[in-house]
């Protein structure tokens, strides 16, 4: 399983520079933007795609046939790519969290509560992200499960706007961080459990 992260990570390194461009930019960007929570969610769109870009370029590289000869299971070859996925959005979701805190101790407006409901957003928006699109693509494989890609930005796009509207004007005193909030979040992380499980059992019923 080590030899397989060690893999991903040698990839992301080569393949995925841009991701660390693009994601500073749009972090930038959310510094000076207070009207539309979309720049802020995007970094972890974007972290969610990793593994669908791993997965291509395995894909392209007759990787996954390769792979068949190696004494690692579908279950290993599968759980990498969650994990990788695991590990890049919470890389992201400590750095987002930090500059939104410092973003809002120097304008004045932090408050502990607005933060932690910022932060569950975030969570519960890493883990949909990344668990609408692999169960489809470790199915039927990355062209014909791109389409999932696109329901994915979709569905970023209309929860930004829905966050932003509750977190501005008078409905932002009325949210506080609560256990009902905290339900999506812990949603959010089932329902990334439920995708890997499918993917697993996706993924050992396809033939390569």
């Amino acid at each position: 399983m080590k030899g397989l992260l060690l893999k991903d990570w040698y990839m992301m390194k080569k393949y995925c520079k841009n991701y660390i461009f693009i994601t500073a930019i749009f972090i930038a960007v959310s510094l000076v933007n207070e009207d539309n929570l979309f720049f802020v969610f995007y970094p972890c769109l974007l972290c969610g795609m990793i593994p669908v870009n791993l997965l291509g370029y395995d894909e392209r590289s007759r990787w996954l046939q390769y792979s068949g000869t190696l004494p690692y299971t579908k279950t290993q070859l599968v759980s990498v790519k969650y994990l990788i996925g695991l590990m890049a959005q919470a890389s992201v979701l400590i750095v987002t969290g930090l500059v939104q805190g410092i973003k809002m101790i120097i304008n004045g407006t932090f408050v502990l509560g607005d933060f932690i409901v910022l932060l569950l957003l975030l969570l519960t928006m890493s883990a949909f992200t990344s668990s609408i699109s692999l169960p489809f693509i470790f199915k039927l494989g990355v062209e014909k499960g791109r389409t999932a890609y696109y329901v994915m930005i979709g569905f970023v796009c209309g929860a930004s706007v829905l966050a932003s509207s509750l977190l501005r004007g008078q409905m932002q005193t009325r949210i506080q961080p609560n256990l009902l909030l905290a339900v999506p979040a812990v949603a959010g992380m089932s329902v990334y459990a439920l995708s890997w499980y499918l993917s697993i059992v996706f993924y050992k019923k396809r033939e390569l």
